[in-house]
């Protein structure tokens, strides 16, 4: 009970500092947000929590404010701009690899026994095959969401349909995006077995699309945010 509940505080933290980033800053703010939002999510992933008896992984969250911000820079900016975007966050998570493993060589101050180099290689030791899931679902789903929303726009282009855009584009995107993350990821690894595997893609898949959901009334509020340096451009 106590995660669901912490999850819950955790989601509204979350999307409300999305907002605030995005007040902040504008269009800025959703370029670092991607940046930052991509290697947290590779991060928190390696974390399996338990709810009502059901496995899954943290980091659902940060992706789907992933797709958020791509749809939010889709609708106010143009695709070309949330396609710049994708690009972003790709390279972020490449630079993020590969100092991270940089760093792993390092030979510690305390030798093999040094607590911070086993901790960092519990974290970031799994990354490369992380990252290799996180950004090969990555690249598949954030572009397939960027030509799905452009698309589902041709037929509900009114303002108040923002929902189906952003809801339609996102909860299929999620979909591929949680398929492919899963097998390349957590396939065969120890500890998963074809029943966790199962429960950690379904569950992953229905948490990313309540969370789309939940996320739509934060992505209204800031559709209607105003900044004075874009109005002149």
């Amino acid at each position: 009970m106590f995660n669901l509940l912490w999850g819950i505080v955790y989601v509204l933290v979350n999307f409300s500092l999305y907002l605030l980033c995005y007040r902040l800053f504008g269009k800025k703010g959703l370029y670092a947000w991607i940046g930052v939002a991509t290697v947290v999510a590779n991060i928190q992933v390696t974390k399996t929590i338990d709810i009502f008896g059901i496995a899954m992984t943290l980091g659902n969250t940060m992706y789907v404010s992933l797709y958020m911000t791509s749809d939010l820079l889709n609708e106010k900016y143009g695709r070309k701009e949330a396609q710049k975007a994708v690009w972003f966050g790709f390279f972020t998570l490449i630079m993020t690899t590969v100092l991270m493993q940089m760093a792993l060589y390092f030979s510690p101050l305390g030798g093999n026994d040094d607590e911070i180099q086993k901790a960092l290689q519990n974290i970031f030791g799994l990354m490369p095959r992380l990252a290799l899931g996180s950004l090969t679902a990555y690249f598949v789903s954030q572009f397939l969401d960027v030509k799905l929303y452009t698309w589902i726009r041709k037929f509900y282009g009114k303002r108040n349909q923002f929902w189906i855009r952003n809801n339609g584009s996102t909860m299929i995107s999620s979909l591929v995006d949680t398929l492919i993350f899963c097998v390349i990821a957590f396939a065969g690894r120890e500890g998963f077995t074809l029943t966790i595997w199962m429960e950690v893609f379904v569950t992953t898949y229905i948490i990313k699309f309540v969370l789309t959901a939940v996320g739509t009334p934060f992505l209204y509020i800031a559709r209607d945010f105003k900044f004075a340096d874009e109005d002149k451009e």
